[in-house]
């Protein structure tokens, strides 16, 4: 639709009502041109955050750095936590707000040895908001949502986690369910009970989700978060950014 709009403001100006004739090859050359106007780079695209745990994954600290328009160097840090134990993290999809200069996205966190025995499963929701300026990036992390999920926890737990931009899919190496979060309502779908417990979640770059269940059975979501399919062995996904060991866990 952008793309539309820049070929009418480019080919008939301020008068609409005009009937132009134009041949493939302009037409083809207007095209290319909008779609580079109308394409612009993310305003966060030169800034990046690192995540590093403490010495028992019960906290973490980020730290924002890269450049804006005027500076480079790091900007912003703060922590998170305190939690039973970390198991797994993942960002959300980034939402930017042009007019205010400001980026906010999701920041998920399973903790996989919460509450006071330190076996509950608790996902952690934050929300993180970028206002970045020519000279500096100001950056706020605050807890937002926190959900228990019905998932065998523990100090000796292993997370699992990959999400698309409805759901997430998550779950624990010591149990043989998955449940599924709708990342608006937060309401939960369980999975299972399976053979056996949880092995593996990878994901592709498309938003379809797979679910491992040790070498017994899989399955399988699409986009909106539907069961789509499954069966017996190991199903896995690739995606462009992140590399799938030989061996799964």
């Amino acid at each position: 639709m952008r793309i539309w709009t820049c070929l009418l403001r480019v080919i008939l100006g301020k008068k609409p009502e005009m009937k132009i004739s134009l041949s493939a090859p302009i037409v083809l050359a207007l095209t290319l041109l909008c779609s580079n106007l109308t394409a612009a780079a993310p305003i966060d695209a030169t800034l990046f955050t690192s995540y590093f745990f403490d010495s028992t994954h019960t906290s973490l600290t980020w730290i924002v750095c890269g450049s804006t328009a005027n500076t480079n160097g790091c900007y912003s840090s703060g922590g998170l936590g305190p939690f039973g134990k970390v198991g797994t993290m993942l960002e959300g999809y980034p939402r930017t707000d042009v007019a205010t200069n400001t980026v906010t996205r999701e920041i998920y966190v399973l903790d996989v040895a919460g509450g006071t025995n330190h076996n509950q499963v608790v996902l952690n929701v934050y929300t993180k908001r970028d206002v970045i300026t020519p000279d500096y990036d100001t950056v706020t992390v605050t807890l937002s949502q926190t959900v228990t999920l019905p998932l065998t926890g523990g100090t000796s737990a292993k997370g699992m986690m990959a999400a698309n931009k409805k759901v997430l899919l998550t779950g624990t190496n010591l149990g043989a369910i998955a449940v599924k979060v709708d990342k608006r309502a937060f309401t939960l779908t369980q999975f299972g009970t399976y053979p056996s417990n949880l092995s593996s979640i990878t994901a592709d770059q498309y938003g379809y989700i797979s679910a491992d269940f040790g070498e017994d059975e899989f399955f399988q979501l699409d986009p909106d978060g539907n069961n789509i399919q499954g069966g017996g062995g190991v199903w896995f996904m690739l995606n462009t950014v992140q590399g799938v060991p030989a061996a799964l866990p």
